[in-house]
């Protein structure tokens, strides 16, 4: 029996793309996010303490079900005892499914570029491949206008792109996330644009839950002290399980319920997390703020925008980097790809870290460490390179999108001059320190 040959797509150039080439968009996700169900579903990398969150929601409960709600159930006429078991149930589940919208969805991701943003008011025309950047050097920080008042927004050298206001770079994630408010380890992802509802709904209902359990349990003790006629000691003394339940849920109600309080605050006032901490709009105006009740009705009554990533949508697979000559030699495709993961943000890990000609090593670096490092960049631009004889220069390993393309620099001839002068007498000390040694031997 004869096989069928797999289908052909037609792609952009006209050519035909072979379909075994074809990979789902979360298979080439330069991000550090976990996927499962074939990216129906997409979490942090620190998924794990999701399920720490679930222990420590799902145990007590359990514990309240059987010790408390079951002991309640005969001491209330009617169907008032079971309902006491059925609403803890119930809400529990409420929580969890509350949990997984917050942590299982993209938060607001904003996609990378393949390409920097070409340069405005800029005639003329330059090339750049993926992952590759223009010659001309890109503004580090624009102006853009938010309700007639003036916002800065940076370029984010990871995603080639400028963030959008109220959007920040996650260095856990390894994102762009627009309207970021933190990135949660209890959930195992970042709170943005299109989860902050659901995550503060998690954070309210929890206080509530565990307010629930916290009553019920004194209500079960006082049940035992009248029955029993007995003192309040001896009462909760006879039912463990209750002072257990009630000191676990007064510790988390300080916590959930503070959390709870603190981000009603942020919605009255329409801020961030990331925000309050870092801008700190008590001594200037506050370009989102619309009052109160239009604070809220954002936040709660809007809809919820549409993901900017189709994780299952099916992309080319990126094709292998060749190993280039260069000035006589061969650079290794190993070092390509990790100078392309750094042009297109992706952070090699320590085990990846590759070695740089002149026995320099790239190491991975945080976005919020690369702000400040290209701050000292934009008022020292010389401070970029360093310029070694022949008009070679050692770059800083993150210094991808700003000032180079395919590894080659435009340096002025004067300081072409001055570096050659400078290899001349480098030259010259290292060739009489080589004649002393060989005298010595």
């Amino acid at each position: 029996m004869n096989g069928v040959a797999p289908p052909r797509i037609s792609g952009s150039d006209g050519g035909a793309v072979d379909n075994t080439a074809l990979l789902r968009t979360y298979q080439t996700w330069k991000g550090s996010n976990k996927f499962f169900l074939q990216g129906r579903f997409i979490f942090g990398p620190d998924v794990r303490s999701l399920f720490m969150t679930i222990l420590l929601i799902v145990a007590p409960v359990v514990v309240f079900c059987i010790f408390v709600a079951r002991k309640l159930v005969d001491d209330f006429s009617g169907h008032w005892g079971w309902s006491i078991m059925v609403i803890a149930v119930v809400f529990t589940l409420y929580v969890l499914v509350l949990l997984l919208l917050t942590s299982g969805r993209d938060p607001g991701i904003v996609p990378r570029n393949l390409h920097p943003p070409e340069l405005e008011n800029f005639e003329g025309s330059f090339q750049a491949g993926p992952g590759q950047t223009p010659q001309l050097r890109l503004p580090r920080i624009k102006d853009v206008n938010v309700n007639g008042i003036t916002v800065k927004v940076k370029y984010c050298d990871t995603c080639m792109l400028y963030r959008p206001p109220r959007c920040s770079h996650c260095s856990i994630c390894n994102n762009c996330v627009e309207r970021f408010d933190h990135h949660c380890p209890w959930v195992g992802q970042c709170i943005g644009l299109r989860n902050y509802r659901f995550f503060f709904m998690f954070v309210f209902s929890t206080t509530l839950l565990c307010l629930y359990v916290h009553g019920f349990c004194w209500v079960y003790i006082l049940r035992i002290k009248n029955g029993e006629q007995t003192t309040m000691w001896k009462a909760m003394t006879k039912t463990p399980a209750s002072i257990v339940l009630i000191i676990f849920t007064f510790i988390s109600v300080w916590f959930v319920g503070g959390l709870t309080i603190f981000h009603l605050y942020l919605i009255g006032t329409n801020q961030s997390t990331y925000e309050n901490f870092r801008y700190r709009y008590d001594r200037r105006v506050n370009p989102f703020n619309r009052g109160v009740i239009h604070n809220f009705m954002e936040i709660f009554c809007t809809s919820i925008p549409p993901s900017k990533n189709n994780f299952r949508a099916r992309v080319q697979r990126e094709p292998g980097i060749p190993a280039r000559e260069v000035a006589g030699g061969f650079v290794s495709p190993n070092l390509e790809k990790t100078m392309s993961e750094l042009e297109m943000g992706r952070k090699p890990g320590w085990h990846e870290t590759a070695v740089r000609t002149d026995g320099f090593e790239g190491q991975p670096r945080n976005d919020n460490q690369l702000d400040k490092d290209e701050e000292l960049l934009a008022a020292s631009p010389e401070l970029s390179s360093t310029t070694l004889a022949e008009g070679r220069s050692i770059l800083h390993p993150r210094r991808s999108s700003w000032g180079r393309r395919s590894g080659t620099l435009n340096i002025p001839p004067d300081l072409i001059a001055m570096a050659s002068e400078i290899g001349e007498s480098n030259r010259t000390t290292v060739s009489d320190s080589a004649y002393r040694i060989d005298n010595q031997q």
